[in-house]
């Protein structure tokens, strides 16, 4: 007797599989998030010339090191996708255990980047930059720590051979969090 699929592995009422329609209306609302908050904080931030102070103090060669981070996460998931896609569960798992590991190192040096940026008394109710930094960056952080949880799933179960299809989804996830971080250096690190 053959085992019975979920149905939203077999349903395409779009001609899009129903996962892949779900985390894209998922990350359509999360753009809604994020878009608000970096357009407020450019508003904020135009109308506010001496947050450049404040932002003089961020540290950009911990963020261009995490920019660098995730970019490598997010092409050790591009491999984990294609080796799912050659029903290669295994690979798609030790490749997404990469991708875990460079959500580690990131949740880790920017643990590391907030201790020492709150030691110096910059904390979130410095001033406005300050809110704006720790609520986008926390947020930002809030979803690699989420995307790491659901990949370690979605590795044990590709490991076991099975569930492939998720491998892409958490992927098209964690492109997601990626491109928000692309936003988020620049604004936060870089413009001062």
């Amino acid at each position: 007797m053959r085992a019975s699929r979920p149905i939203a592995t077999t349903r395409s009422a779009t001609g899009i599989p129903t996962g892949r329609l779900a985390v894209w209306w998922v990350l359509a609302s999360e753009v809604v998030i994020f878009g608000g908050l970096l357009a407020s904080y450019l508003m904020h931030r135009l109308g506010h010339p001496e947050w450049a102070n404040a932002a003089a103090v961020t540290n950009t060669w911990i963020g261009a090191f995490n920019t660098l981070v995730l970019l490598s996460s997010s092409f050790t998931a591009v491999l984990a996708h294609q080796a799912a896609e050659h029903g290669d569960g295994k690979k798609a798992a030790r490749f997404l255990l990469f991708t875990m590991f460079g959500a580690a190192t990131f949740i880790g040096v920017k643990s590391f980047e907030w201790y020492h940026e709150i030691s110096e008394g910059y904390t979130i109710t410095s001033n406005g930059f300050w809110s704006f930094y720790y609520t986008a960056a926390g947020l930002h952080a809030l979803h690699v720590i989420a995307g790491a949880v659901i990949m370690g799933f979605v590795a044990r179960d590709a490991a076991r051979g099975r569930e492939l299809q998720r491998v892409e989804l958490i992927g098209i996830y964690w492109h997601f969090v990626d491109a928000v971080w692309i936003f988020l250096f620049p604004l936060l690190y870089i413009a001062k």
